[in-house]
């Protein structure tokens, strides 16, 4: 069975984005995304490999990714049809037309349902890229999380997971801090 991993950014308040999707707040630093770069090259996006040189390397840890309209349209409005190349590309939205490309699917039905059968199929783990209401649909099928926890505090904006209350249980693996002031954090659901 395949691994769902939600890896996402998050301020200290809970959410992934502002409230018109800001991300820009975000402290990055040379370090940090050099650490990002390489310890999960699969998911970066295909010209974040191609600028490190490492568009041909293999893929280690993901083969899919997954990810809601939302998360999907700004590349789409930069003219990317395929920001993650080298994965295989879900979309869950029911209004999003196809963009006729092999590597991207279009799912209108019910994304659970979707992303079961991708688990149970062979191949490396499945990322996660968002959106929160995706995450909140998905909740049940999040067997991992990669929170990178930023220093900031945005006072609204797009939660992390958008389900209602409705506690779900993880254990902590691992922490580390990095010269930002970013702790990332990883967990494995509890069952």
């Amino acid at each position: 069975m395949r691994e769902l991993t939600y890896y996402i950014g998050v301020t200290l308040d809970g959410f992934i984005a502002g409230p018109a999707d800001e991300v820009d707040f975000y402290p990055v630093t040379e370090g940090f995304a050099e650490m990002l770069g390489s310890e999960l090259s699969d998911i970066q996006p295909a010209f974040v490999r191609a600028g490190r040189g490492e568009a041909d390397e293999p893929l280690t840890r993901f083969d899919t990714v997954v990810m809601g309209r939302r998360t999907y349209e700004p590349a789409l409005a930069q003219g990317v049809v395929d920001p993650y190349s080298q994965l295989r590309t879900i979309v869950m939205s029911t209004t999003l037309d196809d963009p006729g490309h092999d590597n991207v699917e279009i799912v209108r039905t019910d994304p659970v349902a979707r992303v079961r059968e991708l688990q149970a199929e062979d191949g490396l783990g499945i990322y996660l890229a968002g959106g929160g209401g995706l995450a909140g649909v998905l909740l049940d099928e999040i067997d991992r999380l990669i929170v990178k926890k930023y220093p900031v505090i945005a006072g609204s904006g797009i939660p992390m997971v958008d389900h209602g209350f409705r506690p779900t249980s993880f254990a902590l693996d691992r922490v580390r801090t990095f010269d930002n002031g970013c702790a990332v954090l990883e967990y494995t659901r509890t069952r």
